[in-house]
């Protein structure tokens, strides 16, 4: 028997293959995805077993060869930049409270991931599938579908913007094959569950901050992510840091040609805590403003999220009852954001 920190709590755990030992890693492993696109199933499980090795020891990996185009990217961060430097009066009129799905823009210090910290330093703007107001699942209520808010310039921002999210969602399909080889399913176990997926993007900003005075007020406080995975493109100097098992902040520093990919708290959930969603942070320390493109991929809203049964037996039982995917996320984006904080009634 061991006793693990999971990031969901502590865990007791035997000796079978669904128990699981967190490492006090020092670097976080990169994972060629050129596997998941062969013809050859071997070459396609063995991308699988690295997801397996990575998620349930660190919770974070690097991957390359994933297929999103390096000009798209480029283009969406000289978009975005332009945005930013307009005026903050301009950027406010699709701030995000004016968004029953929560898109738009959020100044600094709006959010706040760690509830014991000031605010976090950065500006963002947020998006997902631009679904019209006339789409069912919008008219039913499904708060996390609909239209996105979009500034009136600089002109080329949507477009751009909508190219990378496009390339980030397809990359999350390949993920999602990869992640199901590795909870030893049928590779393509939830691509049923992620036709109309909530795949929420951000662009971040996060001006310089030379000197860190609190750890109450930084780039992001130590947090764990919502959904079931994030991916994230970095765009500047060193600021990401990953808590191993030891306690001791690692950094993830930007690695050319690459995303960092890590486990959130919806699939740690689903997988009955054996893939650990990874506390991490941001201090932007370089002296420049830097920014970042995560998107956080999860299943269509009506998904039911239960421990998968890959991931119980006698010796492990569930540990969480079952929620739908769009009323967790919404569940966390309630105890995060200072604009729904703030008003009487929640979408």
């Amino acid at each position: 028997m061991a006793v693990v920190q999971t990031g969901n709590g502590v865990r007791i755990t035997g000796d079978d293959g669904l128990d699981v030992q967190r490492t006090a890693f020092t670097e976080i492993s990169v994972i060629d995805l050129a596997g998941m696109m062969s013809p050859d199933e071997t070459e396609r499980r063995s991308v699988g077993a690295e997801v397996r090795k990575a998620c349930t020891e660190v919770g974070f990996f690097y991957v390359r060869n994933h297929g999103v185009s390096p000009d798209v990217l480029a283009k969406c961060y000289e978009e975005s930049k332009a945005f930013f430097a307009l005026p903050e009066a301009e950027k406010s009129l699709i701030h995000i409270k004016n968004s029953p799905n929560h898109r738009g823009y959020g100044p600094l210090l709006e959010e706040n991931t760690n509830p014991d910290s000031q605010g976090d330093l950065h500006e963002a703007f947020d998006l997902a599938g631009d679904i019209p107001a006339n789409d069912p699942d919008v008219l039913a209520g499904k708060a996390l579908y609909g239209p996105n808010l979009w500034p009136e310039r600089p002109p080329g921002f949507k477009p751009a913007v909508l190219d990378c999210y496009r390339s980030l969602v397809a990359l999350g399909h390949t993920l999602f094959r990869a992640f199901a080889l590795a909870l030893e399913l049928e590779e393509d176990y939830f691509l049923p569950l992620i036709r109309k997926p909530c795949a929420h993007m951000r662009i971040l900003r996060y001006p310089p901050q030379e000197v860190v005075v609190s750890e109450k007020q930084i780039g992001i406080g130590a947090h764990s992510d919502y959904e079931c995975f994030t991916i994230l493109n970095q765009n500047g100097d060193s600021a990401l840091q990953v808590l191993n098992a030891a306690g001791v902040w690692v950094e993830a520093p930007p690695i050319p040609d690459t995303f960092v990919i890590n486990v959130g708290d919806m699939m740690a959930r689903w997988t009955n805590d054996l893939f650990c969603s990874t506390l991490h942070r941001v201090i932007n320390r370089s002296g420049k403003e830097r920014y970042s493109i995560p998107l956080f991929f999860g299943p269509d809203y009506d998904t039911v999220i239960s421990p998968l049964p890959s991931c119980q037996d006698a010796d492990h039982p569930p540990l969480y009852p079952p929620i739908k995917a769009g009323d967790y996320i919404l569940s966390r984006f309630d105890e995060t954001y200072d604009y729904r904080q703030s008003q009487p009634e929640k979408v």
